[in-house]
C-alpha cells in the first residue's frame, strides 16, 4: 500500500484577525484523499483558532494529491495534513 502524495498545495491565506494578532502556528487536518486525488471529509484535528482553521480547510480543499494505492489500484485513504501559518 502507498500513501497519498501532495502534488499541488497553494499556500493558505491569513485571516484578518490572526494577522492583527500576529498569530502563527499549525493546524492539523484529517483528510480523506479520494481515488481521484481530491480531498474530502476534512476535519480539524488540532485547532489554531482566530479563523485560521477555516483558512486551512479552504487551502486544503484546493490541494491535489496522487492517491494512495493498494495492489496498484487507487484507493481512498485518510491522512493527517499539517498546514503552517507563518508571518514573514
Amino acid at each position: 500500500m502507498t500513501v497519498p502524495q501532495v502534488i499541488f498545495n497553494p499556500e493558505p491565506s491569513f485571516s484578518d484577525e490572526a494577522r492583527k494578532a500576529k498569530a502563527q502556528g499549525s493546524v492539523l487536518l484529517l483528510v480523506v484523499v479520494g481515488k481521484d486525488g481530491h480531498p474530502y471529509d476534512i476535519h480539524v484535528g488540532q485547532s489554531l483558532g482566530m479563523g485560521l482553521d477555516e483558512k486551512a480547510i479552504e487551502a486544503v480543499n484546493r490541494w491535489r494529491f496522487r492517491p494512495g494505492t493498494l495492489n496498484g489500484q487507487p484507493v481512498a485513504t485518510q491522512i493527517a495534513v499539517q498546514v503552517d501559518f507563518h508571518l514573514y
